[in-house]
């Protein structure tokens, strides 16, 4: 035994724990916060001024019920939610979903490769350049398994997102303005256009691929539902961190572009919300749009490919040759294919691409959030470990409201 007895104190302790377990609410928060959520915050920001705080914060609540859900399911069952999907509705509803699924990756997968496009753009490299070779890099770091390392590298660069905390001190704003618009709804106007918004707000914040990828990789880790307290404590802190950031990106473009009345169109004019800090603002945009954007490309394509596998029973896995596992490559490899050849495409307004996937991604959501919500109830799946009464009160209101959302923009599309 040493001669030095180290007592490491219980609060150091368990930040050790918290630490170990760090990983899919992070890295979802992080991918949240991708290309297409930043250029969604920023139009948002830029068009409705601090509107959209208070929905920022009732979205929070949501993506902390709905990402629990989703790693509880995976920390009991050990399974991924489309397996559970599966046995527990045939297969005529699992197509249903896979389907809506499909829809929703594969347009911001679009979206992801748009953000590598104008963050190209802003350093003066055409997007012919960027995008194929983005594509090309990350498939191969990812279909090799070698990508754990980039993760971490990618994971820092979307650290500088913080930049628009920092200038959101910078410039001032009139906090007790931005705390009202948090908890008072402020709604000035109601149109199809400001709908769209909600939705692709709403969309970028709770993506039908981040429920599938978080309950993922809970269940890939092993951990245990005995030892799930940290886990939660892990998912909850992701999800509010990542809204924090996106809460500061609306109150950073409503300050410096809103005011100006400057409305976001492109990444050129996304970055000025940056220029408090100075000559480095459009670097410090670019290098977060790109980041951003490579973390979430690595990760979408993957995460639909296991999913649609794992629901029709298809041999998946990085761990499997193309030979043994061809469904598996061919979907991942048609789903990059598409995306940057859309992107890719003269004349294409890359932002606009961003603000109109994450509407879709909102349209679709509550297909799948009935599925997750009936799997979490389910005694049989869940026993003792099902939703409580709170959960389901949180989920079934976030799914009413976006169906409510949905229907109204139709109907005032039509009109």
């Amino acid at each position: 035994m040493s001669k030095y007895n180290l007592r490491i104190p219980l609060w150091l302790r368990k930040v050790g724990l918290f630490l170990a377990v760090l990983g899919p609410g992070l890295i979802t928060a992080s991918a949240d916060n991708d290309a297409p959520g930043i250029a969604t915050y920023s139009m948002a920001g830029s068009t409705y001024g601090y509107q959209f705080l208070f929905l920022i914060l009732i979205i929070t609540f949501g993506e902390v019920i709905v990402q629990e859900m989703a790693a509880r399911m995976g920390a009991y069952t050990g399974k991924g939610t489309a397996d559970l999907i599966r046995e527990r509705f045939g297969v005529k509803i699992t197509t249903f979903a896979m389907i809506c699924l499909l829809v929703a990756n594969l347009g911001t997968t679009i979206a992801q490769f748009a953000g590598v496009a104008a963050a190209g753009e802003l350093f003066g490299i055409s997007k012919y350049i960027t995008v194929p070779i983005a594509a090309i890099a990350m498939t191969y770091l990812v279909l090799r398994g070698s990508y754990k390392i980039v993760e971490k590298i990618l994971l820092v660069l979307c650290m500088s997102a913080f930049a628009y905390v920092v200038v959101a001190f910078m410039i001032k704003p009139d906090w007790i303005e931005v705390t009202k618009a948090f908890v008072v709804p402020q709604f000035t106007e109601i149109n199809s256009g400001f709908i769209l918004s909600v939705l692709a707000v709403i969309g970028t914040t709770i993506t039908p691929w981040g429920i599938f990828y978080m309950q993922a990789s809970v269940a890939d880790k092993g951990i245990e539902i005995e030892k799930y307290g940290l886990t939660r404590t892990e998912v909850v802190f992701g999800a509010t961190w990542g809204n924090i950031i996106s809460a500061f990106i609306i109150i950073t473009t409503a300050g410096t572009l809103y005011v100006q009345g400057i409305r976001v169109e492109s990444a050129g004019e996304a970055a000025l919300a940056l220029a408090p800090i100075g000559s480095a603002a459009t670097f410090l945009f670019a290098v977060g749009l790109l980041g951003a954007s490579l973390l979430a490309v690595s990760v979408l394509p993957l995460s639909t490919t296991y999913a649609i596998c794992e629901a029709f029973g298809f041999e998946r896995g990085l761990n499997r040759s193309p030979k043994d596992a061809p469904i598996f490559y061919s979907l991942f490899v048609i789903i990059v294919l598409i995306s940057v050849s859309i992107v890719l495409l003269p004349k294409m307004p890359l932002f606009s691409i961003m603000l109109l996937s994450q509407s879709v991604n909102a349209i679709l959501l509550p297909v799948l959030l009935v599925l997750v919500i009936k799997l979490a109830n389910d005694l049989i799946i869940m026993n003792s470990y099902g939703n409580k009464r709170l959960n389901n009160i949180f989920a079934i209101t976030l799914t009413v409201m976006i169906s409510l959302v949905t229907v109204v923009l139709l109907i005032t599309s039509f009109v």
